[in-house]
């Protein structure tokens, strides 16, 4: 039995991670549907879920790509049944489209949406923040401060979106998804739901009528949401997740939300401060509960706002206080705003105590100049330096090696427009700094079509944009279309490693098994790229010779869309992890080492981690515990040095 699926005994409180927790308040929800996109730190949310979704009878899927799993999500909700629509932070971009249509005309039953956001950019290529969302489109935001809170908050938000009538999001962040903690378990309910949708009532009846927003439906339908944003405030003044600790009038008071409240309450205690210091932690960031703010500000003439991600927090609680100032009385605000707390980056309790030692005036040794450089230099020589690179075996370092060669043999400063995934490391000197753009998944080939439409205006650059094959189902096929109508003079390429590599393997429609490991059909991507009308190629990055005789033929027929399917899959995959094809040695005979004429390509070009070169020796070497055994760099080495033996029954 899953340790989210026991209905354990309460004195036990099993150890969960966040997203575990987050699952486990879905079911005891009585959660029905549940669809999501992945994107870490969201993944183990939908993962968990899926891995018992024939015991709980639940539907689960990996969706396309957010927005079509928030679509799919609320066609449950509309049809009766709890859902659970889970994503990072980027993804509520995708998926805002439609959530700007969803807000508007509300739910019928419990909808809510998990966004995991990434301070620190731990996993991600930015800091995005989806709070100003639930803001600018008016539907409830509610955030845990603990583990506990984590299953808790999730099993209350599908009552509190069933009180509002609307989707309530759910904030998490990487230090709390992934995050463990003791958890008091509630009981699963034995739930048999029919869905049905019910399409016969009233225009303007909410729970039996069409489901559309148009422009002479909304004035009303934005009413209706601001009726229920006043049920969620009325609710939120009384939310048990809003707790106060410290001195009825507090020399200054903390307010924070989410995993910060773990940094400020170990800082408080560090620091000895209890009786000085007062800390509000709210549960419910949007909308704020007005008289409880304004209750706690009373109490204080300076407040530290401690959140993670941009001012949002501090943002809307001055914009209150402005109204309220009369009564609250004169009070000064610190936090991301004035530079008290950093702008930019994760937070941690040494911020955190940095913060409150400025305020105070207190001391503290660790924030000192001295203790950071005796930190420092205990690090020195005790942590080994680890670049960003590729795995040993990865299909993209030699994806890149090939690429990179055949725009550096055409001469004429051609470059590649990239993508999110792995091979967003292709900007970096494991992929030969071959990529000169990255931005959104799929913008890759959207850049392309447009590099590739300014040759009457001289440029003169071949272009090549790459992205995955679940990049490819999720995002890249409109830019693809795009190039293709218009005749756009460019190469896609597509990294096919056989899923959705980066964020655990999850299948995508490219892969034949959903998220419960049941088969599914699967939709063959060099087909639907030459029934959009490109001229498509197929080949293995692994195989050099044939991979390169067909780059070049691809870089010659100049003009319109080619498009070349790099087919292998990830050293890490199923598939390949623990499998060695072949058995990688070093003929030292052939390998002089720095007097080898190559300059040491293997280890100070390529990198490949399973190659190393040994100083004291003046020799490269084979890492056997770390080689695959891909083979490719035989293929790298000019001298041959590098031989390879098949592996018996391989």
């Amino acid at each position: 039995m899953s340790i989210i699926t026991g209905n354990q005994n309460k004195a036990e409180r099993p150890l969960m991670m966040g997203n575990e927790a987050i699952a486990r308040g879905a079911l005891e929800a009585g959660v029905k549907v549940v669809a999501a996109y992945p994107g870490t730190p969201s993944s183990e949310i939908p993962k968990t879920l899926g891995d018992v979704a024939d015991e709980m009878g639940l539907y689960v899927e990996w969706s396309t790509n957010e927005k079509v799993s928030l679509e799919v999500a609320a066609a449950a909700a509309y049809s009766g049944l709890r859902a659970l629509c889970t994503m990072k932070q980027v993804g509520v971009n995708v998926a805002s489209d439609f959530l700007l249509h969803l807000a508007e005309y509300g739910s019928r039953t419990g909808l809510v949406l998990v966004t995991c956001e990434d301070p620190g950019s731990l996993s991600s290529t930015n800091e995005g923040d989806s709070r100003p969302y639930s803001k600018m489109m008016e539907f409830p935001l509610i955030e845990p401060g603990d583990i506990q809170e984590a299953k808790d908050m999730t099993r209350w938000a599908f009552e509190l979106s069933e009180t509002v009538r609307n989707v309530v999001m759910l904030r998490s962040v990487t230090r709390m998804s992934h995050a463990s903690g003791n958890v008091t378990v509630g009981d699963l309910p034995q739930t048999d739901v029919k869905a049905d949708f019910q399409c016969n009532g009233e225009f303007f009846d909410q729970m039996t009528g069409p489901v559309m927003t148009l422009p002479s439906t909304a004035p009303a339908q934005r009413l209706r949401q601001h009726e229920g944003l006043a049920k969620a405030i009325a609710c939120f003044e009384e939310s048990p997740f809003n707790t106060y600790t410290g001195p009825d009038r507090p020399g200054l008071l903390i307010i924070t939300s989410s995993a910060a409240t773990f940094y400020c309450r170990e800082a408080i205690a560090i620091l000895g401060i209890e009786e000085r210091v007062g800390l509000l932690k709210l549960g419910t960031t949007w909308p704020l509960p007005p008289r409880l703010i304004e209750k706690h500000l009373a109490t204080a003439d300076r407040v530290l706002i401690v959140e993670e991600g941009t001012p949002f927090l501090e943002d809307n609680l001055k914009a209150l206080f402005a109204d309220r100032i009369e009564t609250v009385g004169p009070t000064r605000f610190h936090g991301r705003a004035d530079k008290t707390i950093p702008s930019v980056d994760e937070l941690n309790p040494d911020i955190v105590m940095a913060a409150l030692a400025g305020l105070l005036n207190l001391p503290i040794d660790h924030s000192t100049a001295d203790y950071r450089q005796r930190i420092s230099a205990a690090l020195e020589g005790n942590v080994p330096d680890r670049a960003m690179t590729f795995c040993p075996g990865c299909p993209h370092r030699a994806s890149f090696w090939l690429l990179h060669e055949a725009l550096k043999l055409d001469n004429r400063r051609g470059f590649i427009s990239g993508d999110i995934g792995c091979y967003t490391l292709g900007v970096a000197d494991c992929g030969f700094r071959a990529v000169k753009t990255v931005a959104a998944m799929g913008s890759g080939v959207g850049m392309a079509s447009g590099f590739g439409k300014l040759r009457r205006f001289g440029l003169e650059q071949p272009v090549i944009a790459v992205c995955g094959d679940s990049t490819f189902f999720h995002a890249a096929m409109p830019g693809l279309v795009n190039a293709i109508h218009n005749q756009a003079d460019m190469i896609m390429v597509i990294l096919d490693n056989a899923g959705t590599a980066m964020t655990g393997f999850q299948p995508h429609p490219g892969i034949p098994v959903g998220a419960d490991g049941k088969p599914l059909p699967a939709l063959d991507i060099p087909t639907i790229c030459q029934a959009m009308g490109a001229r498509v190629e197929i080949a293995d990055p692994f195989l050099f010779d044939a991979a390169r005789k067909t780059i070049a033929e691809l870089m010659d027929d100049a003009g319109g869309v080619r498009v070349l399917v790099l087919r292998q899959a990830c050293a890490l995959s199923p598939a390949r992890k623990g499998k060695k094809e072949w058995t990688v040695s070093v003929d030292p005979d052939k390998c002089l080492g720095e007097a080898c004429g190559c300059n040491r390509l293997c280890t100070r070009v390529f990198k490949c981690p399973g190659l190393i070169w040994d100083p004291e020796q003046k020799e490269m070497r084979i890492d056997e515990f770390v080689c695959v055994g891909c083979g490719v760099c035989a293929q790298v080495c000019p001298q041959n040095a590098i031989t390879v033996e098949k592996v018996v029954n391989s």
